[in-house]
């Protein structure tokens, strides 16, 4: 079994590749102040509790946006699971050119978004990815990975009000009865959900103007089905596309 490991700044997220199914798989809070023994036992805890060990694995394949946790993480898997992971970095290889001006300074989860992306629906794509940050990824139909767009997260948007509007209080992100809100909470639900909601249908349609009529649109990440929900202009909805982007990655790279 291939084990991929996403660390990210709000979620690190795992899944078992037995083939090309994503099998058993996890979305955990990161912590920052873990340390490797403390990520060791977890993964190995994850395992157990599906009947399984570390010697069932035959490869690990990690990436990592939180610098400070991939030197971490990295320890815990060759200490616990016995295995020296394939950290997706430059040099690896992705089958995608990366035209970003610095191809270093892509994020290593939008590169295997942009991996399995394009294996698995092909191009042209916009894929858009609500975690910690908004992201927009653009690949060309040869497979070529453009760019993009950033924005905060619905999240870290949601915390900002909360720290910077004495009034505000903190929310659960879910649709609220209308979009007129009546109340403080509905109101701010309304502002989040489907302001982000309007910015992900006009991001789409600009990046449509540029990649062609044909674009498809992918959302992943960890808030994706609440915006996915309210939009008919995300096409797929794949909340564990990194994974599959790892998975990828690991076959390409064995040969």
């Amino acid at each position: 079994m291939l084990l991929t490991v996403d660390v990210g700044n709000t979620n690190l997220t795992l899944g078992l590749y037995a083939g090309k199914e994503l099998g058993p798989h996890w979305r955990l809070a990161t912590d920052h102040q873990r340390m490797p023994d403390e990520y060791g036992l977890q993964f190995l805890g994850l395992l157990e509790h599906i009947g399984r060990s570390y010697a069932d694995l035959t490869g690990i394949c990690l990436a990592s946006v939180v610098p400070p946790l991939t030197g971490r993480v990295t320890q815990a898997c060759r200490e616990y699971l016995k295995q020296e992971p394939l950290v997706v970095d430059t040099g690896v290889k992705t089958g995608l050119r990366i035209l970003y001006e610095d191809p270093r300074a892509v994020g290593a989860d939008r590169v295997a978004d942009a991996v399995a992306v394009y294996n698995l629906y092909g191009g042209p794509a916009c894929i858009v990815d609500f975690g910690t940050a908004t992201t927009f990824n653009a690949i060309t139909k040869e497979g070529d990975y453009l760019g993009g767009a950033i924005t905060a997260g619905i999240n870290l948007a949601a915390e900002a009000l909360f720290a910077h509007a004495a009034k505000l209080q903190r929310i659960d992100l879910q649709k609220p009865p209308s979009v007129i809100g009546r109340n403080t909470p509905h109101a701010m639900q309304s502002g989040l959900i489907y302001g982000y909601v309007a910015m992900t249908e006009g991001m789409v349609e600009r990046f449509r103007k540029e990649l062609g009529p044909e674009m498809k649109v992918i959302a992943t990440g960890g808030l994706a089905e609440i915006i996915a929900k309210e939009t008919p202009v995300i096409q797929i909805l794949a909340p564990w596309l990194t994974l599959d982007g790892l998975r990828i990655i690991w076959e390409l790279n064995r040969s």
